[in-house]
């Protein structure tokens, strides 16, 4: 039974009573909070998922009667520790991971205060929210799963605590809210196809803190080799036709023009950029041959990623004056754009001469004198700069160079130690002296960072770009020619180029070294690498299908229906549709309940004399009770007052007598025969007609 706690700051003269929230209910309360709080639990901080252990244990410690629950001080104290502590945390910054850190935090002090049936509602909805806030930082498949399971996991403790004493409430529960899917899910399928997708009045960026893995707007020695141990993902590309052979997917993505002591940085200042989304729906109908879809995850950066000789096809990227391609703003969700590779290759991405040559010749006043005196030997004996570019390649392929993801701490005068001693390092370095060495000799140069290559995915459907793939190299301003890639990697370790990293290094054994989770560590485990593809497979249709299914991909879908549906015509399918599915879950309930009532012999006996007391005048209300309605009906029909309190009195004692050993046969009879004699009564007495007895 639920308990009940009196009030006693309430008057004396009306104590009002507060229902306690049972144990069952509790418990489902508490795994939902925990299993709801697993999506964030890489981003928030120990201590704070430390302190919401301890305060829901606390909670169900008090819950069996093993503590007590803190007073008003006490909690009043408690918060204002763990405020402090979430204050001097996150050190003035305010984002989505702080916000959200904060949420998760308010969330755990609510367990002290949630004593009466009262705060379970609300910390049910809390909770609902928090399952919503989880999909701000992961909208994969199996995490909506798991979200949806904590959700799930509410509703039974809802109707737990609505009934906690009706035997077997856990597995009614659990088949209710079965029924209550399978009725719904139709309906919600088919709004979501239907339903315009209109875009909003307006949007807010998700502004965050997170240090997302993956390129930044820098570049210093050591950086990329660090992505080089992760397999996280970066992008997923699917094509039209046939994918570029592995030695031609550069997937360009900034370049690095500026260098300052030993790191390069963009030259020109970001832009300011007005607040807002980008849009992530980019498809357009149906690939044709020579375009690509690029399914890109969150970098909170405005850069997409293309192949040398790309145009935009989609409208969410717009290329920009060095052949690059931007959003709008930054991507802070996954995103989806459409490209498509020229007829013929572009050599020059920028269409000309530099505009301001001195931009690609910059170069600190002083250091490198070695590398400096090197590429003025080069540009008195060569006096073609392609003549230059290829002798620097022939040194990087013929001299013992190494390709490295262990490459040696270098000093002050990094350039001249990579070239002339150590020569040991990873495509940062080589790039970053190359370009050094270019502009030493007078040739325009710049730093490209992006990507190189990509794995296939599941039935070689798309390609997987993750973060090991990301690469430096170098792009040559060559009269005749204009932009020309330069690739000291290619030169110095092929098999990056040709076949990735892995086979890169296959001899030094530093693959993934730190990653002993990722799949893509274990490349010989075919049943493990089957397994991740069909994961990242699902995860991949989910993303294009169901998270990404916004108004160009509605439009698209519906363009293949005929008729040639259009915006107006979706609205008129929509309302049809809802009303349908309206009418028909009203029907299935309908027929569930004559279903019901057909099977059980009581029903129907009391179905019958609810019919007879509209007959007599007497319509039966809303939650009224059998003897509410036996006092009225026997004010109407005074001769029939004895059998109608009788029969009421053997409704309430079949249905909420507990009785057991009863003789239900024997009850039923008896209740015709009441319900018989009533009949028979109200035909005498003929009560609402002209000229009966009253």
């Amino acid at each position: 039974m639920i308990k009940r706690l009196t009030n006693r700051n309430r008057s004396a003269n009306a104590p009002e009573t507060t229902e306690l929230v049972s144990g069952r209910a509790m418990i489902w309360l508490i795994a939902s909070f925990a299993l709801l709080l697993v999506p964030q639990w890489d981003r928030l901080p120990v201590w704070l998922i430390a302190s919401c252990i301890v305060l829901a244990g606390w909670r169900w410690l008090a819950q069996t009667g093993r503590l007590r629950l803190p007073g008003k001080w006490s909690r009043s104290g408690l918060m204002l520790v763990l405020v402090a502590i979430y204050i001097a945390t996150v050190q003035g910054r305010f984002t989505v991971e702080t916000a959200s850190s904060f949420f998760v935090l308010a969330v755990g002090l609510k367990w002290l205060e949630t004593r009466s049936v009262r705060d379970f509602y609300v910390l049910f909805f809390i909770l609902v929210y928090l399952a919503t806030v989880n999909f701000l930082f992961h909208q994969e498949i199996h995490w909506s799963v798991l979200n949806l399971a904590g959700v799930a996991m509410l509703f039974v403790g809802l109707q737990i605590v609505n009934a906690p004493d009706i035997p077997g409430a856990m597995k009614s529960g659990w088949r209710r809210l079965g029924m209550m899917l399978l009725k719904t899910l139709p309906i919600v399928v088919l709004l979501f196809v239907f339903f315009p997708r209109m875009a909003p009045l307006w949007s807010v960026p998700l502004v965050s803190g997170e240090a997302r893995t993956g390129i930044s707007d820098s570049m210093t020695p050591g950086d990329i080799s660090s992505l080089a141990q992760s397999s996280e993902r970066a992008f997923r590309v699917t094509f039209g036709g046939e994918a570029p052979p592995y030695r031609d997917r550069y997937w360009r993505g900034l370049i690095l023009d500026r260098l300052e002591g030993d790191t390069w940085q963009q030259g020109s200042g970001r832009q300011f950029r007005r607040p807002g989304r980008v849009s992530v729906d980019g498809g357009r109908g149906e690939l044709e041959s020579g375009q690509y879809d690029v399914l890109m995850e969150p970098t909170d950066q405005t850069w997409a990623f293309a192949l040398e000789g790309s145009e935009a096809v989609s409208d969410n990227v717009q290329p920009d004056d060095q052949g690059l391609f931007r959003f709008n703003r930054p991507a802070d969700s996954p995103v989806r754009y459409r490209m498509a590779l020229a007829n013929e290759a572009q050599s020059d991405q920028v269409g000309g001469v530099p505009d301001n040559v001195q931009r690609y010749l910059q170069l600190p006043r002083s250091g490198n004198p070695r590398a400096r005196a090197f590429a003025e030997e080069l540009a008195a004996e060569f006096r073609r700069p392609g003549a230059v570019v290829q002798h620097l390649l022939d040194r990087f392929r013929q001299q013992e160079y190494f390709y490295t993801l262990r490459p040696p701490a270098m000093p002050d005068d990094g350039i001249d130690a990579l070239l002339f001693d150590e020569k040991r390092g990873f495509c940062a370095h080589y790039a970053g002296a190359a370009t050094f060495v270019l502009r030493a000799a007078g040739i325009p140069a710049r730093v490209v960072v992006g990507y190189q290559g990509g794995d296939a995915g599941a039935d070689d459907d798309y390609l997987i770009i993750r973060q090991y793939d990301a690469h430096a190299w170098v792009e040559a301003w060559l009269p005749g020619q204009g932009w020309v890639r330069v690739d000291p990697t290619a030169a110095i370790a092929p098999q990056r180029i040709e076949s990735g990293l892995r086979d890169a290094m296959a001899d030094e054994g530093s693959f993934l070294e730190n990653e002993w989770t990722s799949p893509q560590r274990y490349g010989d485990m075919a049943a493990l690498q089957w397994a991740s593809l069909q994961l990242d497979l699902m995860n991949y249709h989910w993303q294009r299908w169901v998270v990404g299914y916004q108004g160009q991909s509605q439009m698209n879908l519906m363009s293949r229906l005929p008729g040639g549906i259009g915006l107006r015509e979706l609205g008129y399918i929509t309302a049809g549709l809802v009303g349908a599915g309206l009418l028909l879950a009203g029907l299935m309930t309908a027929w569930q309940y004559r279903r019901a009532e057909s099977r059980d012999p009581f029903s129907r006996v009391v179905a019958r004399w609810h019919r007879l007391c509209d007959r007599a005048g007497v319509p039966v209300r809303h939650g009224e009770t059998p003897s509410q309605l036996a006092s009225r009906l026997s004010r109407v029909m005074p001769e029939a007052a004895g059998t109608a309190t009788a029969f009421a009195r053997a409704v309430n004692r079949h249905y909420y007598g507990g009785e057991s050993g009863t003789d239900s046969r024997g009850e039923l009879a008896r209740m015709k025969r009441l319900l018989t004699a009533m009949k028979r009564q109200a035909d005498r007495q003929s009560p609402g007609r002209p000229g009966g007895n009253h």
